[in-house]
């Protein structure tokens, strides 16, 4: 049986000059692209996989996080309508956020499609939600921001967790990313 969640990923080029919107919205899809490499070819039990003894982190878990992130940014922040989050488990930490369980049982292959479908939203609202990169908007995490800050917070945010995924991925399989 064929269990492999995450199939065959190719990864887009960048736009590296040309008009600001444009090499924003291909760095995003090239993190975003990136991430799913990561998790490229691996099973369920893999994605779920807590490689690392100091960490509970997982593949499926910043997947779950990340669908979030696309979610919270683009259509909480950017557009201002409340964002449309699937019902994944999560749990309080003892700061007070809220945060997706590692047990969550939903299925790594709902959860990628869902993940999917986060970033095509996000894509969608892009356009919408970037006329004016100066607009200010109101963010519960930062104060008043523009749409720049925004736009630049989220690929902070994908750099980061690719940077996860990365040393996840090596603690699983010995797969390395550049």
């Amino acid at each position: 049986m064929d269990d492999i969640v995450v199939r065959k990923i190719v990864r887009p080029e960048r736009v590296v000059s040309g008009p600001w919107l444009e090499v924003i919205a291909s760095n995003l899809d090239y993190h975003r692209a990136t991430f799913l490499w990561k998790c490229e070819g691996l099973s369920e039990q893999r994605l779920r996989q807590r490689p690392l003894p100091s960490s509970a982190l997982t593949l499926l878990g910043l997947m779950r996080h990340l669908q979030g992130v696309e979610r919270a940014w683009f259509q909480g922040v950017l557009a201002g309508t409340p964002p449309r989050f699937f019902p994944y488990m999560t749990y309080v930490t003892e700061a007070g956020d809220e945060w997706y369980a590692e047990s969550d049982p939903t299925p790594a292959t709902d959860v990628h499609e869902d993940y999917l479908r986060a970033c095509e939203e996000s894509r969608q609202v892009f356009a919408r939600v970037t006329a004016d990169p100066a607009r200010l908007v109101p963010n519960p995490m930062f104060g008043g921001t523009d749409v720049r800050f925004v736009l630049e917070h989220v690929i902070e945010e994908y750099a980061r967790h690719v940077g996860h995924a990365d040393l996840l991925r090596e603690a699983i399989d010995g797969v390395v990313g550049e």
